[in-house]
């Protein structure tokens, strides 16, 4: 049997942010490469976690310091002498998110790609590490123990496995016939019986979908935080942040289960059916795909859809939502420029690095792949008449490519056009490939079809029809306010980009009266299209008085509305959809 890499991750001064970590490294020859990874899979952003590293020393067993030299930001050649290597090091973890580590005198959280310097040579061994914890700490990872050591069958498993360690004790559950547990940290404001049987709902929905759960045990963590909203999909376990106030409403409890149901179907879809230039992760460099589309748009799409099949969701919250992701869509220029498959390409730059003229000039695939998928689940729906969907491509994904071995860059669309039993082509080049509006026609299966109006005011999501009232809607500036006053991005074609204002100005008053830039909005909210104002900021410390003229809103509020003649075969698709009766939508939004 090969000898292990093996691991000691300790924390004896948890408020010093530092892990302290002894890597060994088995004989591999006389030169060993040793380096970490610059991303975390799922996350596509260079990172850089070699940054963190400090008080690097290498040795043999007996102690010696062994020569090395520096290959790169990343990289150590050790003349090993065909001898077990130690790597001994400390890691500043003080970033409290889903894709890096964090620890404090409340807990240690880390993910692997962070902590464990790995060598290429020793790539596929076995992967233990063990973890000395504070006294009244425990570690919960979704990996066997074998004594005190958690055992991972290679490199790629362990840095798919993030590490909690604190004073937890953990929520065990049975779903699909599987346990899981849950960690929950930052003391989140949240009923935990409700919490299980919801969460076992949603689980079970997913499985029933692929005929059963692909892993032993599962592991939710659950950071409750002052602010922020994200998840990180692993292969048997995710972390989630969410507001630890959010859980209250039943608007946060819905979005924190789409998270969860989101995070949940990536254990099929990115985990195992996973797109073949991802295969094996490069932990070096950027690893490129035009399918995110597919595996995150496609998953935001499933969200909502199987937290309503789990019947957590009514049929007519879910539309609602819909309508809401096409208002973030169609209030992003950028969908105008970018394709969907460069969008996914670009993920690198264009999503994970987002500056002020992102609005204009990308797209999210997140976003506009959730519509796509909705569009190409009613495409095969209408092409068989029912008989199949989305769901079904899924199914076969699973079948043929669930061994990780990877989706060919054209797969899903064959796959699709297999389904349909007719060619998708048309539809794949405009919804991937081009960069014209959408064509939302397919709705019609469904006795349902896209609406426009202006949006009421900067804070009106869409989703649903304009309120009725008699104000008619206020002037139209077309900037997006940050944090601190000032401007985050200006529109293109907007009455603020065609007066000269720009990204980080710094507004301060608004007709001679004070106000920041979030104030601003809501000042023209107030006023009329065609009305003209005087905006008065800094810029680079200058004070500048600016006159724009407030413009129409444009027609960007989207929301799903019923037909005005709706057969019964459109009424029966709609329920083979969405799983629910057209009369229980009746009632309004």
């Amino acid at each position: 049997m090969s000898m292990p890499v093996t691991y000691r991750v300790s924390m004896p001064q948890p408020h010093s942010h530092l892990f302290e970590v002894e890597a060994v490294f088995p004989p591999a020859g006389n030169e060993l490469t040793v380096a970490l990874p610059v991303w975390t899979p799922g996350s596509y952003l260079v990172r850089e976690y070699s940054r963190h590293v400090q008080d690097l020393r290498v040795t043999n067993t007996a102690g010696l310091p062994l020569p090395f030299e520096r290959l790169d930001k990343r990289a150590l050649r050790i003349q090993a002498g065909n001898a077990n290597v130690h790597v001994k090091y400390r890691v500043y973890a003080n970033e409290l998110t889903v894709r890096t580590s964090h620890l404090d005198g409340t807990h240690g959280y880390f993910n692997g790609a962070t902590l464990f310097f790995y060598s290429e040579q020793l790539r596929t061994r076995p992967h233990h590490v063990a973890v000395e914890a504070p006294q009244g700490w425990r570690t919960t990872v979704a990996l066997e123990q074998q004594g005190d050591e958690f055992i991972a069958p290679d490199y790629d498993t362990l840095v798919d496995s993030p590490f909690e360690v604190g004073p937890h004790t953990p929520l065990r559950f049975n779903a699909a016939g599987v346990p899981h547990e849950i960690v929950l940290w930052g003391e989140p404001q949240l009923d935990e019986k409700k919490l299980v049987t919801d969460l076992t709902r949603v689980i079970e929905t997913e499985a029933a979908l692929f005929d059963g759960l692909p892993m032993s045990r599962y592991v939710f963590f659950v950071y409750g935080t002052d602010k922020g909203r994200g998840g990180l999909e692993h292969k048997a376990s995710t972390a989630l942040l969410f507001p630890r106030t959010g859980f209250s409403s039943s608007k946060g409890w819905e979005d924190f289960l789409t998270l969860c149901a989101h995070e949940y179907f990536h254990l099929w879809n990115v985990k195992r059916i996973k797109p073949k230039r991802l295969v094996p992760f490069d932990y070096a460099q950027e690893n490129y795909t035009q399918l995110l589309w597919f595996f995150e748009g496609g998953t935001s799409y499933y969200d909502n859809l199987l937290v309503r099949r789990a019947g957590l969701m009514s049929g007519q919250r879910y539309l609602t939502r819909l309508g809401e992701s096409l208002t973030s869509l169609h209030t992003t220029p950028g969908r105008n420029v970018l394709s969907l498959v460069d969008a996914s390409w670009l993920a690198w730059t264009k999503h994970y690095r987002p500056d002020e003229n992102s609005p204009n000039s990308a797209i999210s695939y997140y976003l506009k792949g959730e519509i796509v998928c909705a569009l190409l689940d009613l495409h095969l729906r209408r092409a068989t008449k029912d008989a199949k969907s989305l769901d079904d491509v899924l199914v076969q994904l699973w079948k043929r490519y669930g061994d990780e071995s990877g989706v060919p860059e054209d797969g899903i669309e064959k796959v699709a056009s297999e389904v349909a039993g007719t060619s998708l082509k048309d539809f794949f080049d405009q919804a991937l490939r081009g960069t014209k509006e959408l064509d939302y026609s397919v709705f019609s299966h469904v006795g349902l079809e896209v609406r426009l109006r202006p949006r009421e005011s900067q804070s009106d999501k869409g989703g649903t029809p304009a309120r009725k009232s008699e104000k008619a809607p206020g002037g139209w500036l077309g900037v997006i306010p940050k944090a601190g006053g000032g401007i985050a991005s200006v529109l293109d074609g907007s009455p603020a980009m065609l007066a000269g204002l720009s990204a980080d100005d710094e507004v301060v008053a608004l007709d001679g009266l004070k106000c920041d830039a979030a104030a601003l909005l809501t000042r023209c909210d107030e006023k009329k299209p065609g009305d003209a104002v005087k905006v008065t900021l800094f810029r680079r410390e200058k004070l500048l008085e600016v006159p724009v003229t407030l413009g129409s809103r444009p027609a960007d509020g989207a929301y799903l509305a019923r037909l005005d003649t709706v057969t019964e075969a459109q009424k029966a698709s709609y329920r083979a959809w969405l799983g629910t009766s057209w009369d229980e939508s009746e009632a309004k939004p």
